[in-house]
């Protein structure tokens, strides 16, 4: 039930309480008990979809409890009683939706921030036109204050960029020309233009909105953590009724047992936490699909995580450029970056800024076709070009040799390119390790990871050069996407294990991980289709913070779940000995209810213990 659904259950409710209340003081009895008999009634048919419904999914729930005690109220006369659950369920109800509202507000919050329109640009002429219009390779305007339509690369002069909707930093950015710019972004200097590289569906941004439309309509397994204690909640209910009616006599006491036990902690508990949880990993870069993606990461100990974009800054650059004799070096370049226009790769993004900076011209490529962990093949113009590593292992020629010896000594990635099969020039990058990233990996550590493994398709050297600085437990180079998984899947077997990675070739690993990561939502490649996190920021350590978010959120909601079904438990006792009547008991059931969906509210802040708020000139110093 919707959020106005749950508003008029609960006028109705209350009105019919409300018009019992005066009629009963009037002395019309009958009357009263008219009202309060359509109140109950108004919140028993609603009551009877949901156990339905239930049933129907094949789920034998704690919602039968409610039904159960409103039908004991109107058998047994007691219409007061009854009038105050119909309340109680539809209060419950609708300070769930409200919390569940208030609770998402930064999901919505992003869903209303997706870009509509954009302008492109033809000739002289300016036109707007709506974002899904946009094409690739399409040259767009974006003025002032505007959010940036699609995914693409700077045009025409330097842009300065308020990218805090992604990252959450505040501080503004400058993008040259030739760099690459995100959709979703917000331009907060003078007009600039851009030439569109995805279209508005495969632009960042989609991808983070669908996310977070997923976080918010899918629950964790938590969520239904009311189900999994039916399994022993309802019989014991039910024999504690039965007991309480077979030994006084009494049906009263059995509906009283009924009343308090209606397990409405149970039901607000955990979604409320839950999405709290989803809210608040939004504010910190971490879109979590589901809740229960949620609930994984916070059981995880073991990360495995990508080198490249990963541990290291993800923006490698090229440091030379080698050609085989008769070609030319700056051609290599040239051939390489034409056909790396269309890949999401960060070697490939690298080599496309390297040859937009030095102000080369760009082919469109062809028959595009790339390889997980082995490169791109396409055509340009009469030649096939392929952009990545050599097909085989050979001894090569000496210019090959020299690359490969240059690349050594400077611990840098080769991406080969040929033409036709034939070995014609070699890009070298190199990718820094990220300033912070010890700092990070002790980060990590302390949010619970007590295993940290890197795989990576580079070379053994660097690999263990990168794993000896950061103190890794374990480091496994010049694995192809199949050794990935099976290494995933290792770890996996032994303990709850994390994935994070960056590119196409890491996205079979992330969906074989019990929990897969995408690094800096990078466009919907393969990679954020696969993950079940997406930290719209490269910053790693947002990760550990969505740990503690996950584990602070699941410890609020069973909290608030047992502590409300233990108060439960105990006023169904004090029921049964008949020290609580069915009215009373319904008013201490609502009261019990209130606290909970509070207690479950905690889940927005963060856990005391950890938290550190700095003011905002500090954090911004930092």
């Amino acid at each position: 039930m919707g959020g106005r659904g749950s508003a008029v259950l609960l006028t109705l409710s209350v009105g019919a309480l409300a018009a019992g209340g005066i009629a009963w003081l009037a002395g019309s009895h009958r009357v009263a008990d008219g009202c309060w008999i359509a109140g109950t009634v108004v919140a028993l048919i609603p009551a009877t979809v949901w156990v339905l419904a239930a049933l129907r999914r094949g789920r034998f729930g704690v919602d039968l409890i409610a039904v159960l005690s409103l039908i004991g109220t109107l058998l047994v006369g007691e219409y007061l009683a009854g009038a105050l659950i119909a309340v109680m369920l539809a209060g419950g109800r609708a300070l769930e939706a409200a919390a569940e509202r208030r609770a998402s507000h930064d999901l919505r919050a992003l869903l209303e921030h997706a870009p509509r329109s954009a302008r492109r640009r033809v000739g002289s002429a300016v036109s707007v036109i709506p974002v899904n219009e946009v094409a690739v390779d399409d040259l767009l305007v974006v003025g002032p204050g505007e959010v940036v339509p699609v995914d693409g690369r700077i045009a025409g002069a330097a842009a300065v960029l308020d990218e805090s909707v992604l990252t959450g930093e505040p501080l503004q950015v400058e993008r040259g020309v030739g760099e690459p710019v995100r959709s979703g972004v917000v331009n907060a200097g003078s007009a600039f233009e851009m030439r569109a590289t995805a279209t508005a569906e495969d632009s960042t941004y989609a991808r983070i909105v669908q996310l977070a439309a997923q976080a918010g309509a899918q629950n964790a397994p938590l969520v239904r953590l009311a189900d999994r204690y039916a399994a022993w909640f309802l019989p014991l209910t039910l024999l504690v009724a039965g007991g309480a009616w077979l030994a006084s006599g009494s049906p009263v006491r059995a509906v009283a047992v009924l009343v308090v036990a209606t397990p409405c902690p149970l039901l607000l508990a955990a979604p409320v936490a839950i999405v709290s949880g989803l809210s608040r990993a939004s504010r910190h870069g971490v879109v979590i699909r589901s809740g229960a993606a949620l609930e994984n990461l916070g059981h995880a100990t073991t990360l495995v995580m990508d080198k490249t974009g990963t541990l290291t800054m993800g923006r490698p650059v090229v440091v030379d450029v080698a050609a085989a004799p008769g070609r030319d070096a700056i051609e290599m370049l040239q051939l390489a970056a034409s056909v790396d226009q269309l890949s999401p790769h960060v070697l490939a993004e690298a080599i496309v800024t390297e040859a937009l900076t030095r102000g080369l011209q760009l082919s469109l490529p062809t028959e595009v076709v790339e390889e997980p962990g082995r490169g791109v093949t396409a055509t340009v113009g009469k030649e096939r070009i392929q952009v990545g590593k050599l097909a085989g292992d050979t001894e090569g020629a000496e210019w090959e040799r020299a690359a490969v010896n240059r690349a050594m000594l400077d611990n840098a990635a080769i991406a080969w390119v040929c033409i036709d099969g034939q070995p014609a020039g070699a890009v070298l990058l190199r990718d820094p390790l990220r300033r912070h990233a010890p700092r990070t990996v002790r980060r990590l550590r302390a949010a619970g990871l007590n295993r940290l493994v890197m795989l990576t398709g580079d070379r053994a050297g660097p690999a263990r050069e990168v794993a000896a600085v950061l103190g890794l437990d374990e480091v496994y180079a010049e694995q192809s996407p199949a050794d990935k998984v099976a290494a995933v899947r290792a770890e996996q077997d032994r303990a709850v294990t994390a994935m994070v990675g960056d590119g196409v070739n890491d996205a079979p690993a992330l969906a074989a991980a019990g929990v897969g990561v995408a690094m800096g939502a990078r466009g919907a490649t393969a990679s954020s289709e696969a993950a079940d996190i997406v930290l719209t920021t490269d910053r790693l350590e947002r990760l550990a913070d969505a740990m503690d978010i996950a584990r602070w959120s699941r410890r609020i909601a069973v909290q608030s779940a047992v502590v409300g079904m233990g108060l439960s438990l105990a006023a169904m006792a004090v029921a049964a000995v008949g020290w609580l009547p069915p009215a009373a008991g319904a008013l201490l059931q609502e009261g019990i209810d209130v606290a909970v969906i509070l207690n479950a509210l905690r889940a927005l802040r963060g856990d005391p213990a950890i938290e550190v708020d700095l003011p905002a000139r500090t954090e911004q110093m930092l």
